[in-house]
C-alpha cells in the first residue's frame, strides 16, 4: 500500500466454477478519491466491492486486500481482525439492505453497532450520541420526516438515502456503493449521486461506486476504473475515457445507446 492509499488490492482473483470473476486485479485507492467502477454485467465490479468489504473471499494464492494499513484478506482467508477494519467501511447496496419491518430511524441507528453493545441496540436503548447522529443524518438527506415509518413503506430513493445515512452514523471513512442507483428513477438517482459526491467533497470520504450508467460515472467521478472479464482495462481520469475505449469495453452496441454528448 502506498502512503496515500486507504485501500490496496494486489493480484486479487475470484473464481466461480469455470468463470473467473476477478483476474489478478491490482488497484490502489487514495484517501478522498471518488472512483467509478464501470464495465458490462459480469465484469467483476460487484465481486470486487464484496471482496474489499470481506463479504466474500478471494481465491487462495498471492492475492491481498488491505484497508487503512490493516489486512482484510489474503491467500483466500478473511483476516481474524477484520471486524475493526470493517467498522470504517460503509457498504451500500442496490436493494438498500434495510430491515423492512424496522423503522427508518432504527435502520440508520444500527450503523452504530460497531461502537455499542448488541443488547442495547436490540432493546432500542440508543445512546444520546447515536440518537442525535441518526436524526442529524436523516435531516441532512431530507428523510427525517419518515424516521418513525417502517422502511418497507418508503420509496426506493428514500430507502437509499437512509442506507447512506446509516453509513454516516457508522462513521465510515470509505463508502463502497454497489449499483446504488440501478433501482431508482432518474430524479432519485441524481439525488443519491449528489449525496455521494457531497460526502466525498465536503466530508472528505473516500467513495468507490459501481455504475451501469456511464454518463453518471463521467459526470460525478474524477477517476474511472473499467473492468472487462475480470481484468482492469482502464484506470485513469474520467476526462481521458474516449468513446472508442467504451465501445471496446461494452461492445459495438454501446455507441447506439450512449447519451448525446458522449466523449469523442
Amino acid at each position: 500500500m502506498t502512503d496515500a492509499a486507504v485501500l490496496s488490492i494486489r493480484n486479487a482473483s475470484k473464481t466461480f466454477g469455470d468463470r473467473r470473476a476477478l483476474d489478478s486485479v491490482s488497484l490502489d485507492v487514495a484517501r478522498g478519491e471518488m472512483i467509478a467502477l464501470i464495465g458490462p454485467s459480469g465484469s467483476g465490479k460487484s465481486t470486487l466491492l464484496r471482496s474489499i468489504s470481506a463479504l466474500q473471499t478471494i481465491d487462495p494464492g498471492p492475492g491481498v486486500i488491505t484497508a487503512f494499513d490493516g489486512p482484510v484478506q489474503k491467500d483466500g482467508k478473511i483476516d481474524s481482525n477484520v471486524r475493526q477494519t470493517r467498522t470504517r467501511i460503509g457498504m451500500i447496496f442496490q436493494q438498500f439492505n434495510l430491515v423492512g419491518r424496522l423503522s427508518l430511524f432504527t435502520n440508520v441507528a444500527l450503523g452504530s453497532l460497531g461502537r455499542i453493545s448488541f443488547w442495547r441496540a436490540a432493546l432500542g436503548m440508543w445512546p444520546q450520541e447515536t440518537r442525535l447522529a441518526t436524526m442529524a443524518a436523516l435531516h441532512r438527506f431530507g428523510v427525517s420526516d419518515y424516521a418513525s415509518q417502517r422502511a418497507n413503506t418508503l420509496s426506493g430513493g428514500q430507502q437509499q438515502r437512509g442506507a447512506i445515512a446509516r453509513a454516516l452514523v457508522q462513521k465510515a471513512k470509505i463508502i463502497l456503493a454497489d449499483e446504488p442507483v440501478a433501482s431508482l428513477d432518474p430524479v432519485s438517482a441524481r439525488r443519491v449521486m449528489d449525496i455521494l459526491r457531497e460526502l466525498n467533497r465536503n466530508d472528505g470520504l473516500t467513495v468507490v461506486v459501481t455504475l451501469h450508467q456511464v454518463d453518471y460515472a463521467l459526470r460525478y467521478c474524477d477517476r474511472v476504473v473499467a473492468l472487462k472479464a475480470g481484468k482492469v482495462v482502464y484506470d485513469g481520469p474520467a476526462s481521458g475515457l474516449k468513446t472508442e475505449q467504451l465501445i471496446d469495453i461494452y461492445g459495438p452496441e454501446f455507441e447506439d445507446v450512449f447519451w448525446e454528448g458522449a466523449p469523442k
